[in-house]
């Protein structure tokens, strides 16, 4: 919906286009939440990748005697 600056918009108009502005902004608020989720679910998934992979070589059979 384009709307020219010099246009006057009677009070209906104004309500119709804060209100379809309000619900744009709401979805696009949900979709950066949904985003930001995705983003902490992945970094959470690699960090316990490579922790899992640390503790694995810590453990290893064949390195668990080489300090004594």
């Amino acid at each position: 919906m384009l709307i020219r600056k010099d246009q006057d918009l009677n009070e209906i108009q104004t309500t119709v286009f804060d209100i379809i502005v309000g619900i744009e902004e709401h979805e696009k608020q949900a979709k950066q939440k949904i985003a930001s989720k995705k983003s902490l679910a992945l970094r959470r998934a690699l960090e316990e990748r490579k922790q899992r992979k640390e503790l694995e070589y810590q453990i290893n059979d064949e390195r668990w005697f080489d300090d004594i």
